[in-house]
């Protein structure tokens, strides 16, 4: 009687396990893609509206939006938008 309780909780685990390895994962966008994604009238810079549209904490977004609008002209090219950020 132990022998199938063991086999039965062994095999209990092995297909919850199981299905969990089968979730699908959802791909990361690359910063370019996102950059498409946001840039909602597609004239190849996002506004501040548009980069802080969607975010979750919008003084932190605003924060980095000032921070990687380097030419501080009120939007952001793809090429700011990409760069990686300065380690520290």
């Amino acid at each position: 009687m132990k022998v199938i309780a063991s086999f039965l909780a062994i095999l209990a685990i092995s297909t919850v396990t199981s299905f969990g390895a089968d979730a699908p994962k959802k791909p990361k966008m690359t910063p370019e893609e996102m950059f498409a994604k946001k840039d909602a009238d597609k004239d190849g810079k996002l506004s501040k509206e548009e980069f802080l549209k969607g975010a979750k904490d919008a003084a932190k977004a605003e924060a980095t939006f000032t921070k990687k609008d380097k030419d501080k002209d009120g939007s952001l090219s793809k090429e700011e938008f990409t760069a990686a950020p300065k380690k520290k």
